[in-house]
């Protein structure tokens, strides 16, 4: 009796077409975000013509960009072309809102993508179209990008301030917040405590931003600041917590090395310290948004990369830290934890 002949999945070229606009979703949500049409729906359903006329813009150009949020799960219409918001626009684009992300997508994302237009040339060349890492470069992108990333981070923050039973800790708690940026994981530890004292370091130039959004949260009396590049500035010791939010993928595997080295020394003995990172599995195959910014960091940056935890947990056990361990949170990847013996 003739066998069967198993017929091969035909391959086609949907998947690549759908690929193809990949570029166009963060696009249309930047130019939502910045003519403020999710801010125009907030509080109630329009029409693209109601809201051309508040936000002083073309009715034409609206429909068609309101329908693509629509199939993009960003708006809803009703059957008399009314548009509101989803559940997802309604808690993360509204300008005015604490978790909002539209700043990010309105200032911060049609920036990013210009520098990758350059990707052929980085991947012949090797070199960023501007390197973020470095202070000169970095300050201004930096300064403008912190607050609005803000949201990324704050529940993460969170979450290792009450892992920590920081509110239940009775003496002084010194915490060392790196590459401080907005400051957030700093602020968070001491929104727990009145005891949490916060040393900042970050650039002299990202001084005064991190200044202004501690004074925003209410804590500016409990930081003082560091100004310098991390291997350089002088941490001082007698830490109880270090904290690494997002910063080892800008400064490629030497630097943080010898960062987490310095860091270190710097914690007293049964310190902690929390590293937030966008983690890959050992392979570098997935996941597929920490390969992606792992491209983020080739364009942006000198060394950037992404690392996977069992890299990061070599680098900690060879800074002499112990009990490396991962701690679930809100964000891309879990916290990276461990203590100084």
């Amino acid at each position: 009796m003739a066998k069967k002949t198993r017929q091969k999945k035909q391959v086609t070229p949907e998947r690549l077409m759908e690929l193809s606009f990949a570029y166009a979703p963060p696009l249309i949500i930047s130019a939502a975000a910045d003519n403020k049409v999710f801010d125009a729906l907030e509080n109630s359903a329009k029409t693209a013509e109601e809201v051309a006329k508040e936000i002083r813009a073309s009715p034409r150009a609206l429909r068609i960009l309101m329908n693509a949020l629509v199939g993009l799960d960003l708006l809803k219409k009703d059957r008399r072309g009314r548009y509101s918001l989803t559940a997802e626009s309604a808690a993360f684009l509204i300008s005015k809102k604490p978790g909002t992300h539209a700043g990010f997508f309105g200032t911060i994302a049609p920036q990013l993508i210009s520098r990758w237009l350059r990707l052929t040339d980085i991947v012949r060349e090797d070199r960023p179209v501007v390197a973020v890492n470095q202070e000169t470069e970095g300050t201004e992108f930096f300064s403008q990008l912190v607050e609005n990333i803000i949201p990324m981070s704050y529940p993460a923050a969170q979450k290792l301030a009450d892992h920590l039973k920081i509110a239940k800790m009775e003496n002084e708690i010194r915490v060392l917040d790196l590459a401080a940026g907005s400051g957030i994981w700093g602020i968070a530890l001491a929104q727990k405590s009145p005891r949490v004292q916060v040393n900042a370091v970050d650039w002299a130039g990202m001084i005064p931003t991190t200044k202004r959004i501690t004074e925003k949260f209410g804590v500016r009396d409990r930081f003082n600041f560091i100004e310098g590049d991390l291997l350089e500035a002088n941490f001082g010791t007698g830490y109880d917590v270090a904290t690494l939010g997002h910063i080892l993928h800008s400064e490629g595997e030497e630097r943080s090395r010898q960062l987490l080295k310095k860091t270190f020394r710097a914690l007293k003995s049964g310190g902690a310290i929390a590293i937030a990172e966008w983690l890959v599995n050992d392979q570098r195959t997935e996941p597929l948004p920490s390969l992606m910014f792992a491209v983020q960091m080739l364009v942006n940056t000198e060394k950037g990369d992404t690392f996977s935890f069992n890299e990061i947990k070599s680098w900690l056990e060879e800074a002499g830290f112990k009990k490396v361990r991962k701690l679930e949170a809100p964000g891309p990847s879990p916290l990276i934890l461990a203590t100084k013996p």
